[in-house]
């Protein structure tokens, strides 16, 4: 059997060759003998094939004899939302988030909605599959779950209502499952959405819901122009990442909303800890100083971010690949929660997006991730260390490289999910530096790949 869907975070790949109902139907009888889970959370989405694979894998998960609590069609968030909201012992969502649409896969986690990694659960999954299954002596019962109400109430505890005033949003899902969402969400908010590529879609007619491919981007920022809105917003498929697009739709870069949403957040808060990853940091660390919070940095990841703000109890997290943590959204990521707080940051400053932003590419302009195939990642990372370590201010190893001077810094490192190494580079109010350094680190980094 073909376990080449198993990867460090999840479960991705082709069906019918790499997931299928007869996989699905032993991973879920492995998730519950590994896990001892009685009672789980299923959920989907958009895919064509995912309610196929999700009614096996619930067949699996009864047979071993756990409760299954069908949430249907959804988003990521959702299973994380109904799992430590029901008080569940563990949920599935099956999805392959911005796959190509022949690919499915699943995400898992445990009690509390913790993420269920290669390193604690995952492997033991995979490696149970290949081995016989007897049914459990008391088979477990199916129970459909309306999950959206209580959704979108939590949604909307985390802005005040008072404050939001009426403005034009466009929101595009990618035929993705966001719009079901935003449906749900319109009925109780003055703003005025134009949607785009709003229906939910397996085949996917405008290509696959994924806003950090530059072609995929024009569409909403064409609307955000055309209808004058204030501001434009993308999801990925499973809707666990969000996009932004500023009134003149420019698409802004994940970092700088890391910054904006930890100060919108310590606003309200009055104060609190706040968890970066590694790879852009100053301007988060600026802002998070300034409003009273303190940043603590953490392995770029998902499974690292969390469990680093569950063990300092922080009340947002944020990366600069657009997954925003939360605390009271069981220290999960959530890709609605964040254009709420956006929008409720506009209605109450009554600034643009453009000029919130704009003042923080100023103070600290950044190269954005750049990322090259490269042969011997570790050597090639070794040599750039060895290099520009001499005489650097300070040295780094919590992800990769991070080598930082009194006016530019970098973060070199291997990606966790593809065969490339991602660079960022940043300075500090002096864009020339950035980009200079940037070519030179590119030009250092293809010298010693073509060297071997």
């Amino acid at each position: 059997m073909d376990l080449s869907c198993f990867k460090a975070y999840d479960l991705r790949g082709r069906v019918p060759d790499q997931l299928n109902p007869v996989l699905a139907e032993k991973i879920g009888r492995a998730y519950v003998e590994v896990t001892g889970a009685k009672k789980v959370i299923v959920g989907y989405d958009i895919r064509l094939s995912s309610p196929e694979i999700a009614e096996a894998l619930s067949s699996g998960l009864m047979a071993a004899g756990a409760n299954v609590f069908d949430i249907g069609l959804c988003g990521t968030e959702q299973v994380y939302f109904a799992t430590s909201h029901y008080q569940m012992d563990g949920g599935i969502m099956v999805t392959a988030s911005h796959n190509p649409k022949d690919h499915n896969g699943m995400k898992m986690v445990g009690p509390e909605s913790r993420p269920i990694s290669s390193d604690n659960g995952l492997n033991e999954i995979r490696d149970r599959v290949l081995e016989p299954f007897a049914d459990a002596a008391e088979q477990g019962r199916y129970e459909p779950l309306e999950v959206m109400s209580a959704y979108v109430d939590h949604l909307l505890g985390y802005v005040d209502a008072g404050s939001l005033k009426p403005m034009t949003i466009v929101c595009n899902a990618g035929n993705g499952g966001a719009g079901l969402v935003i449906d749900e969400l319109e009925q109780h908010l003055p703003f005025e959405f134009i949607k785009v590529h709003h229906q939910p879609d397996g085949h996917f007619p405008n290509g696959v819901p994924n806003p950090i491919l530059p072609e995929n981007r024009t569409a909403t920022a064409d609307a955000v122009i055309e209808q004058g809105a204030a501001m434009g917003i993308a999801w990925d498929g499973d809707y666990d990442r969000c996009f932004f697009f500023d009134e003149n739709g420019r698409f802004i870069e994940g970092y700088y909303i890391v910054g904006l949403l930890a100060d919108q957040f310590l606003r309200k808060t009055g104060g609190g800890k706040v968890i970066h990853d590694p790879r852009l940091t100053w301007n988060t660390l600026d802002l998070v100083k300034a409003a009273g919070g303190e940043a603590i940095e953490s392995k770029t990841g998902h499974a690292f971010i969390k469990q680093r703000m569950r063990d300092e109890d922080a009340v947002y997290g944020g990366e600069m690949s657009a997954h925003h943590y939360f605390r009271d959204f069981a220290y999960c990521d959530s890709g609605m929660i964040p254009w709420l707080l956006v929008a409720e940051r506009l209605c109450q400053s009554g600034q643009t997006l453009s000029s919130l932003i704009d003042a923080r590419i100023e103070a600290y302009p950044a190269s954005g991730e750049i990322n090259r195939t490269i042969a011997d990642p570790p050597k090639v990372i070794a040599a750039i260390e060895a290099k520009y370590g001499v005489g650097a201010k300070s040295v780094s190893h919590v992800d990769g490289v991070s080598i930082e001077f009194d006016d530019w810094r970098f973060n070199l490192r291997m990606s966790n999910t593809e065969p490339v190494v991602r660079l960022n580079v940043e300075s500090r109010a002096n864009i020339p530096l950035m980009e200079e350094k940037t070519e030179e680190l590119l030009a250092e980094m293809d010298r010693l790949n073509k060297e071997g």
